[in-house]
């Protein structure tokens, strides 16, 4: 795949840092500080409302970013035909929003589960297909599956068996487009808090306790597993995902989704990457593997085989970052662009954007500038007792390069 050229209207670093400085969408003047002599910029940049973007990216996904945060670089960066890269890709945000934007998505995550997540919604069927799907595999999906008897804590008997006879079914047989579609909003479905879920009420859709704890939080809440209609679910599902009108062409873009190490991608080219918009693992913040394993089990994943790594320390975290960006440098093109999303950890104590700087030392990677989104939440955590715009992350802290 060959790079673009630098895309004409695109911000160079001069004029990306004014738009930074002067930015007051949202009614509030930046605050400007420096670390090393590269600028900090402070504001609120994108909206903190929710669901705000297309509805095709409501899939639930431990740590995702806002569909609005890599909508700001690819504006502010690309043209139309620029090739966007994700390089931990999880539920897939960036690659969706770069194709909505007609732009040409990689994206990578170590996660063979990713792939499930975000195939699908780069090139969806129509809802008709689906009905009819739905319809045809309610009469050939076999007579039962295996499912492990601990599940019971989160289904009803008669839904858990329909969930195994589609489980066995996508492992058998693969099956097209739609079959991939149907799988990935099974995916999204298995467990939540709310009648759109398979499940009994249990933690967000994005962490799936242990079956132990379930059955803990059944007897506390006084609660027995109710019958589910799975495959009305799946519809409902695939209707809101659907809602909303896709731009002519969505879905030719030639996506591609690699799975391994974000350090270790020898199937992209050199320098064939404008943009680069992403969000590592945070050290020991989130366990992926364990927020994963009932998806994991639908999908035949077996979650010890998946190399997901939790850096204990911040000196291993930025380690491994950069040995990721020794391998970004390799991959985006000279002039292209780097938005490297860190969040915020450890109740705000721990500000990485300094180790970030630390790990691309040495490489050709110039720092344009520190972003640091701040909002007030719209959306409150009820299932925690937390209210987001006390405790949740209420900071976006993202590093922005420009590849020399």
């Amino acid at each position: 795949m060959e790079g673009t050229s630098h895309p004409p209207s695109a911000l160079d670093g001069g004029r990306f840092a004014g738009l930074l400085a002067g930015f007051d969408t949202f009614g509030s003047a930046t605050r400007r500080s420096d670390i090393d002599g590269v600028p900090v910029f402070e504001n609120e940049f994108w909206t903190a409302k929710q669901r705000q973007a297309h509805p095709l990216h409501e899939v639930s996904y431990r740590a995702c970013f806002k569909p609005q945060l890599p909508r700001f670089f690819i504006e502010a960066f690309t043209e139309p035909g620029a090739c966007v890269y994700d390089p931990f890709s999880g539920r897939g945000t960036t690659l969706i929003e770069a194709a909505l934007l007609g732009r040409r998505p990689i994206g990578n995550d170590v996660n063979p589960l990713s792939r499930l997540l975000i195939a699908p919604r780069l090139k969806p069927p129509s809802i008709a297909d689906v009905v009819a799907r739905l319809k045809a595999l309610a009469r050939i999906l076999p007579q039962s599956g295996d499912a492990p008897e601990d599940l019971l804590a989160f289904y009803h008997p008669d839904t858990l068996r329909d969930i195994a006879r589609l489980r066995t079914c996508f492992l058998e047989q693969p099956g097209d487009a739609v079959d991939a579609w149907i799988r990935m909003v099974c995916l999204n479905r298995l467990t939540g808090h709310s009648s759109g879920f398979f499940s009994v009420y249990t933690l967000p859709p994005n962490q799936a306790t242990s079956a132990v704890r379930q059955r803990k939080i059944n007897q506390a809440r006084k609660q027995v597993p109710p019958k589910r209609d799975v495959f009305e679910i799946v519809l409902r599902k695939t209707k809101a995902l659907l809602k909303a009108p896709l731009p002519a062409g969505y879905g030719d873009a030639g996506a591609r989704i690699l799975t391994g190490p974000a350090e270790r991608t020898p199937d992209i080219a050199d320098a064939c990457v404008d943009l680069l918009v992403t969000s590592p693992p945070f050290l020991d913040v989130v366990d992926y593997p364990t927020d994963n394993w009932l998806r994991c089990w639908f999908a035949g994943i077996e979650p010890a085989t998946v190399p997901i790594t939790l850096h204990r320390s911040l000196a291993d975290w930025e380690q491994f970052v950069a040995r990721c960006f020794s391998e970004f440098a390799r991959v985006v093109r000279p002039g292209g662009r780097i938005a490297f999303e860190v969040g915020e950890v450890r109740g705000g104590k721990l500000a990485l954007e300094h180790t970030v700087l630390s790990a691309a030392a040495g490489l050709p990677l110039q720092p344009l500038a520190v972003m640091i989104n701040r909002q007030v939440f719209t959306k409150t955590a009820q299932c925690w007792g937390v209210d987001n715009n006390a405790k949740g992350t209420n900071s976006n802290r993202i590093v922005v390069f420009e590849r020399r």
